[in-house]
């Protein structure tokens, strides 16, 4: 009896040491991942004073639309605090303090009228 119950001892223990193992291989895995995932993130979410930018509006996940666009504006960041906060303003004056993870780069310019004129064809039948 006295050896059954040193081996079952001896087994529970066992039991642990390959948890504690488990767990550590798990938290190391996450913070290689984080690692590589925010060194991909940090290059393109830098935000410069005069900078052009679109925010994103989560409102819209509540009515959603295929062909509404989520992201508002151009907006020009005006200031950038520490820890990714971004002001940004918009033409007609409003102004925003929000989290630099709603923001992405605004790339483009005045578009010709002329090219986006779109002939549809009636259907045949």
């Amino acid at each position: 009896m006295a050896a059954a119950g040193e081996n079952r001892f001896v087994q529970i223990h066992e039991i642990e040491e390959l948890r504690h193992d488990a767990y550590e291989s798990s938290k190391l895995y996450k913070e290689r991942t984080k690692t590589l995932h925010d060194a991909r993130l940090k290059d393109k979410k830098e935000f410069r004073v005069g900078d052009r930018v679109l925010l994103y509006n989560s409102r819209l996940k509540l009515f959603p639309g295929k062909l509404k666009s989520r992201w508002s504006g151009p907006y020009t960041v005006l200031s950038v605090f520490p820890y990714g906060t971004v002001e940004i303003g918009h033409e007609d004056g409003r102004l925003f303090k929000v989290n630099g993870h709603r923001l992405k780069a605004y790339v483009g310019g005045p578009v010709d009228p002329s090219e986006e004129v779109v002939t549809l064809h009636p259907k045949n039948k």
